[in-house]
């Protein structure tokens, strides 16, 4: 995503940090049931996401398709990225209570897709569609925040949204664990459609205009930069095909066109009149570009999860129930660190945003080490280091997460502090669908097919975390060097 090539730009002054509301206020009175409508849909994408997890071992087991485990998410990702991007649209043009149904009708249609697969085609069609609607409604929360709630609120709104995930934690896993256990993973997905309908309601009932919602319908609706959003695509999906070529050498030239591809996406957007991300966001010198960086950077680490309750259930012997808790650890350490850090500011904002890639770093490199060698600690004694590792993960992600997505929007450009909200979740997702696509091709290069069983399993760990700890390496990096030390 974001280029070093444009080191030149000019670096603006540091932005003032207001002081952080507190807690109470944000839930109190009408901020409360604001804060509930606009959360509520992240929390329902990120319940489907640990449900999927958890069940997408029994659901290759049924219907076929190891080959294409990591497509699952790559496919999802990829979804989102393009509602994440027609989110701004669909905001001008139906208001925030229009825009969030809207969300949630496409997000139950792929719900029904996937609960209906007769194969691994049908499977991955119905979780492209959930993950349009999971990407508009990821989107829309963020976007909204601006939108519903004074800016001395918005560390804590943005932290109450990644805290959604630790609910996720809760009730996902469990939903799946269950149903795949009693040998009904269709179930899990049915089981979304009710949630769904009860967040309608919220929604219906909350951000109705006369609740005193702000927006402004603008005279024409923003246009979609469909050429780079379609680069995008290709890049990704380039990626994840390389894994599909039995052929090392050209899975590597599969990973370069990729790149390229995505690299050119870069390109030509930071000249074009219709934009992905807002101006400066593409100089890993700027601000905004050294932020981007970093949460593309922290994401593609955190990918690595699709694989975990695979590797729990045949390597360690786990239920699905508990590989499912167990791999939730990460995104329980995600809402924790941002809970517990959205309340900093200045000096103690910048120690957190290098603190977390170097927490994410030491969990990536203990998983390379006990994944693979079950038994080694003891049962008990490995599961324990195995659950802090994941969240040690998650907690480095989450440390510094409501201080990236706060400057982000502090330092949007006067005019696109619309696109700069709605351009997180892209960055975001766009790194989550890069390392799902990638993780894939690392798996499959390892073993995890051929000879797979236990054997390919144990490689594929070691390489795959291993690997990707590399990436809040340079997480840290950038941190320490650009924004922690400029002080943005």
């Amino acid at each position: 995503m974001p280029s070093a090539s444009s080191s030149s730009a000019a670096l603006p002054p540091p932005v003032p940090t207001a002081p952080t509301a507190a807690w109470s206020e944000l839930f109190s009175g009408r901020n409360g049931w604001r804060a509930l409508a606009l959360t509520g849909g992240v929390a329902l994408h990120a319940v489907n996401v640990h449900i999927v997890t958890t069940v997408l071992p029994s659901v290759v087991r049924e219907i076929g398709g190891l080959d294409w485990y990591a497509w699952s998410t790559t496919l999802f990702v990829i979804g989102s990225i393009l509602g994440a991007t027609l989110s701004v649209r669909l905001l001008a043009v139906l208001g925030p209570r229009g825009a969030c149904l809207a969300a949630l009708a496409v997000f139950s249609a792929g719900s029904v897709g996937c609960a209906l697969a007769p194969a691994m085609p049908w499977m991955l069609a119905g979780r492209t569609v959930q993950g349009l609607g999971g990407g508009l409604l990821a989107a829309l929360s963020y976007g909204l925040i601006q939108l519903v709630f004074e800016q001395r609120l918005w560390p804590r709104a943005v932290a109450l949204v990644s805290g959604m995930w630790g609910v996720a934690t809760l009730c996902g896993p469990a939903v799946g664990g269950l149903f795949a256990q009693a040998g009904h993973w269709r179930w899990a997905f049915w089981f979304l459609l009710p949630v769904a309908a009860a967040q309608a309601l919220l929604v219906l009932v909350q951000l109705r205009p006369s609740m005193g919602v702000k927006h402004t319908r603008p005279a024409a609706a923003p246009r979609v930069p469909a050429l780079q959003i379609g680069l995008l695509a290709a890049s990704v999906l380039v990626i994840a095909a390389s894994g599909l070529v039995p052929d090392l050498a050209l899975q590597a030239v599969g990973v370069v066109l990729g790149l390229a591809i995505g690299f050119a996406a870069t390109r030509i957007d930071s000249r074009a009149p219709v934009r992905v991300l807002p101006s400066g966001a593409y100089a890993v010198s700027a601000p905004l570009g050294a932020i981007y960086a970093s949460v593309a950077l922290l994401l593609i680490g955190s990918t690595t999860e699709i694989f975990v309750p695979y590797f729990l259930q045949l390597l360690h012997g786990h239920s699905p129930l508990a590989a499912g808790y167990l791999t939730a650890a990460m995104a329980g350490g995600w809402s924790a660190g941002s809970l517990l850090s959205s309340g900093r500011s200045g000096a103690k904002a910048d120690a957190m945003l290098r603190a977390g890639p170097v927490a994410c770093t030491l969990g990536l490199v203990a998983l390379a080490l006990l994944l693979p060698s079950p038994g080694v600690l003891g049962a008990g004694a490995g599961t324990l280091l195995i659950a802090a590792a994941l969240a040690a993960v998650g907690l480095g992600v989450g440390i510094g997460w409501p201080h990236l997505i706060t400057r982000v929007m502090s330092l949007a450009p006067k005019g696109e502090e619309g696109l700069a909200s709605a351009s997180i979740t892209t960055v975001q997702l766009y790194g989550m669908a890069v390392g799902a696509a990638v993780a894939g091709l690392v798996a499959n290069a390892a073993g995890l097919s051929v000879p797979g069983g236990a054997e390919g399993a144990r490689s594929a760990a070691v390489w795959l975390f291993a690997g990707f700890a590399l990436a809040p390496v340079a997480a840290a990096w950038l941190a320490y060097r650009v924004v922690a030390r400029r002080g943005w």
